[in-house]
């Protein structure tokens, strides 16, 4: 994102698991740097106790995203968590790689999450696997501000 954001592209981040009310630090930052950073998930969906609403935010969220992927408006549109609602059967994976197909050449599409369904990996150009270590979360330290959100 800052690194397309420091090329002077239009960049979006929409993101699944980000309640609409939220307010971290890439929410800050994204709204400083003139970045459209849209959150419309319901927070930490593994707790629900609404699964139909989520699976609603999910499908509002990527209709949006799949508008905005197509509408060429950006050069990168960054998929926040997707995986998840993916993985999840909330959201339709073929709907999605055929976006990904469809979008204007110069759009660059980022889809964020781990366990990727295979067939999004395969038709990714590039895929990086980020693997926690160590977290401080397991020594019983809440998130920190600046750190994890």
């Amino acid at each position: 994102m800052t690194r397309a954001w420091g090329r002077d592209w239009k960049v979006c981040v929409l993101q699944w698991i980000k309640a609409t009310t939220s307010n971290y630090g890439e929410h800050r930052a994204a709204r400083k740097m003139g970045i459209d950073l849209i959150s419309m998930g319901a927070g930490f969906t593994w707790l629900s106790k609404d699964v139909e609403k989520d699976v609603d935010l999910a499908q509002q969220c990527w209709d949006e995203a799949k508008r905005r992927i197509l509408s060429g408006e950006y050069d990168l549109v960054i998929l926040d968590e997707i995986t998840y609602p993916i993985n999840y059967g909330w959201l339709d994976l073929d709907d999605i790689l055929e976006t990904l197909r469809q979008r204007p050449h110069y759009v660059h599409v980022i889809c964020t999450g781990r366990d990727a369904d295979q067939r999004l990996v395969e038709h990714a150009d590039l895929v990086t696997d980020m693997q926690e270590v160590k977290h401080p979360y397991r020594l019983g330290i809440r998130a920190q501000a600046g750190i994890e959100f």
